[in-house]
C-alpha cells in the first residue's frame, strides 16, 4: 500500500495542496501512513469504522483482507459538505476544485469519473427493473455529499435488499465497487460523469489509456483534446513501467522517497 501511497501524495502536493486530504487507514499497519501524513500535512481519518467493518464481514465472510476494501466508503463520515474520493494507486495531473460545487440534487447526484461495464454486476441484473438501464461505474473516483449519500444509506439498501444485491453482483475478487453501484442504483441517484459536469474534463484515467498527447505544459491529453485529470492503475498486478503514465508515477515516487528520508 505505501508503494503507491507516497507517489500518491507527492502528486497531491504538486497539484492539489490547497485542498484539505484524509487518509482513510485500510489496516492497523500505519508506520508509514503516520510518517507520511506528517510530511505531507495531511489527515489520518479518526472516523470508527467497526459498523462498517461488521457490513464487510457479513457481505464477504470469506476474504478478511480484502474486504477492508470497504473502508474507503468512511469518506462518507468525513466533516466536510462534499467529498471527492480517490484511490490511492493514483497520481494526480490537475487542481480537482474545479470538481467541487458541480452537484446538483436529482440531476447530478454522484459525479463518476469512468464507466465499468465489467466489474459491477453480472446477468442477472436485467431481473430488476432498477438495474437494467443503471449506469455502471469505476468507484475508485467519485465525487458526492455525505448529504446525498450516506453510510446510514448502504446500511439500510443492504438490510433490506441484500439477497438482491448477491443475486446481481460480479464475483472475482470484486469488494467494494459492486456495492457503490448497488447502493447509489437501488437509491436512484442520479449519476453524472467528470466530463459532463467540468468543461473540458476528460473521463479518461485507466493507466493503459491509448491516444494520449500532452498539452504545452507536459499535462496529459485525451484523444479528443480533453484534460485528463488523473491516471488510476486500476486492476494493475505490478508496479508502473513503461506505459504512457509511468514515467510521471515513477518521477513522483522518486521524489516521495527523497522526501520522507530528509
Amino acid at each position: 500500500m505505501a508503494d503507491w501511497l507516497l507517489p500518491f501524495l507527492e502528486s497531491y502536493r504538486a497539484t492539489n495542496a490547497q485542498t484539505p486530504l484524509y487518509i482513510i487507514p485500510y489496516d492497523d499497519n500505519l508506520a508509514v501512513t503516520r510518517r507520511a501524513a506528517e510530511v505531507y500535512g495531511v489527515k489520518l481519518a479518526s472516523e470508527d469504522s467497526r459498523e462498517l467493518d461488521a457490513l464487510a464481514s457479513q457481505l464477504y465472510p470469506l476474504f478478511p483482507g480484502h474486504r477492508r476494501r470497504l473502508r474507503k466508503f468512511l469518506s462518507l463520515a468525513l466533516p466536510v459538505d462534499e467529498v471527492l474520493y480517490i484511490d490511492v494507486d493514483t497520481i494526480l495531473f490537475r487542481d480537482v476544485r474545479e470538481a467541487f460545487g458541480r452537484l446538483e440534487p436529482g440531476k447530478a447526484d454522484f459525479i463518476i469519473a469512468s464507466s465499468s461495464e465489467e466489474y459491477v454486476y453480472n446477468k442477472k441484473r436485467g431481473k430488476y427493473d432498477f438495474l437494467r438501464d443503471a449506469r455502471l461505474f469505476n468507484d475508485g473516483f467519485f465525487l458526492t455529499s455525505n448529504k446525498i449519500l450516506s453510510l446510514k444509506h448502504f446500511y439500510e439498501v443492504i438490510e433490506r435488499d441484500e439477497a438482491i444485491f448477491h443475486d446481481v453482483r460480479k464475483h472475482g475478487m470484486l469488494f467494494a465497487q459492486p456495492l457503490t453501484n448497488f447502493v447509489t442504483h437501488r437509491r436512484g441517484l442520479k449519476i453524472a460523469s467528470l466530463t459532463e459536469r467540468v468543461p473540458g474534463a476528460s473521463d479518461e484515467s485507466f493507466y493503459k489509456a491509448k491516444d494520449v498527447s500532452f498539452d504545452a505544459e507536459g499535462l496529459p491529453l485525451d484523444g479528443a483534446g480533453q484534460r485528463i485529470f488523473f491516471a488510476h492503475w486500476a486492476g494493475a498486478v505490478s508496479l508502473p513501467s513503461r506505459r504512457v503514465f509511468d514515467k510521471a508515477w515513477l518521477d513522483y515516487a522518486k521524489r516521495a522517497q527523497a522526501r520522507l528520508k530528509r
